[in-house]
């Protein structure tokens, strides 16, 4: 078996799609060799087609969405508890058939497990970690929410894809509407997320894929058509209400990587080489 000589992820995928399956590659794995540590190590199958893909391996997940919102819920029922909360909600009933216990269910862009289920009715339970990052915590009974089921192999994916885990919130900080748009700009309550929404970029707002408008320092703008604030919250939101954010993956992949070399280049004190033109 072959050792890849990698300088980063997309030189890896590069490598792997030349080396066919003669050269560095096995049924079983692949040896890779870091440049900056001399090191080398073995990656299973698994790691290395996320690699070829681009992607950390942590990102690939079961439970994807898309960003399309199926649809609007309603919050039936809240049990607190300590650290904990139990939320029973109702979903249309065509959205309701054939959902397994254990399954996964985006609400308001947050992926939750089904843990029981009567008739229309959907209960999740949630942990404090998912209560202090998400909206989720300020949901009452009555409250109205997005949901998107977990794609399906063979689904379009009509937006992006979403992994329903949730990294920082937003407060709608104005809200403009005209004849048959509204833009909303958000400020987002943690600004160290700002460098991954981009504009023209895809956002997930509660859930919803949508397009950057204009971004500044700490805020971001959408421009929502009059389907979307019908099928979604988002046609119930006004300024001072908080929605849950997650950025785009493959963006927050390559800023994090692109950091990354380059930061071990300074340490380093070496340039990186400029490759010639194909």
């Amino acid at each position: 078996m072959s050792s890849v000589s990698l300088r980063s992820t997309p030189q890896l995928a590069t490598a792997l799609q030349r080396s066919g399956n003669a050269r560095g590659r096995s049924r079983r794995g692949l040896i890779v060799r870091n440049l900056f540590t001399g090191k080398s190590v073995w990656l299973r199958r698994r790691r290395w087609l996320c690699c070829r893909l681009a992607v950390p391996p942590e990102r690939v997940t079961p439970g994807l969405a898309a960003g399309i919102v199926q649809g609007k819920g309603v919050v039936r029922n809240v049990d607190r508890k300590t650290d904990f909360c139990v939320f029973d909600i109702e979903l249309p009933a065509e959205r309701a058939e054939n959902v397994a216990i254990g399954a996964s269910v985006a609400i308001n862009g947050t992926c939750l497990t089904v843990v029981q289920q009567q008739g229309t009715t959907l209960r999740f339970d949630v942990m404090v970690e998912t209560l202090r990052r998400t909206n989720l915590g300020a949901l009452q009974p009555g409250t109205g929410v997005n949901f998107e089921r977990s794609a399906r192999v063979g689904d379009e994916i009509g937006g992006h894809t979403v992994s329903g885990h949730i990294h920082t919130t937003a407060t709608i900080a104005r809200v403009q509407d005209s004849e048959n748009n509204r833009r909303v700009e958000y400020q987002v309550s943690d600004p160290a997320f700002m460098k991954y929404i981009l504009p023209k970029g895809f956002i997930s707002v509660d859930g919803c894929s949508l397009t950057v408008g204009e971004v500044t320092a700490d805020t971001f703008s959408v421009y929502l058509i009059p389907e979307t604030m019908r099928v979604t919250v988002a046609g119930e939101k006004g300024e001072g209400d908080v929605v849950n954010v997650e950025v785009e993956a493959q963006t927050q992949a390559i800023v994090d990587t692109v950091e990354r070399v380059l930061q071990r280049y300074l340490e380093s004190g070496r340039l990186p080489e400029i490759a010639a033109p194909l």
